[in-house]
């Protein structure tokens, strides 16, 4: 088994700075630890204005965190649309969501009960 060289909170730090080096928007962060039977311990929520913007976030986030802390994403799915992109980090799950998209299926809403903490942007 690889051990992780790694805490969850860098990871988010690292995800979080990736969104924002290419200005996703409405960042979000959901805390799962404390619900039963959850497929992850965070999931970091961001939008984006068009599915070009998309695809620069996921690219951002990946190269951030490959960079920092040579770790690549277990699955990644939905990049062929760029409506919303999940990026799969096993203990964190980043979805990428063009901002009508993250409207409609309002993920925040059905993770309701998971404390989550809206990041501060800064531009």
């Amino acid at each position: 088994m690889i051990q992780k060289t790694y805490t969850a909170q860098s990871l988010l730090d690292e995800i979080i700075l990736g969104i924002e080096n290419v200005k996703g928007e409405e960042i979000l962060i959901l805390d799962l630890r404390e619900i039963d039977n959850t497929p992850c311990e965070y999931f970091v929520v961001c939008s984006a204005n068009s599915n070009t913007q998309v695809s620069a976030i996921v690219s951002s986030v990946q190269k951030n965190v490959s960079k920092a802390l040579h770790e690549k994403p277990f699955h990644t799915e939905g990049s062929e649309v760029a409506e919303w992109v999940l990026i799969d980090y096993v203990d964190i799950v980043v979805h990428v969501f063009q901002k009508q998209i993250r409207e409609y299926y309002n993920i925040e809403e059905l993770w309701g009960d998971a404390k989550s903490t809206q990041v501060a942007q800064n531009y």
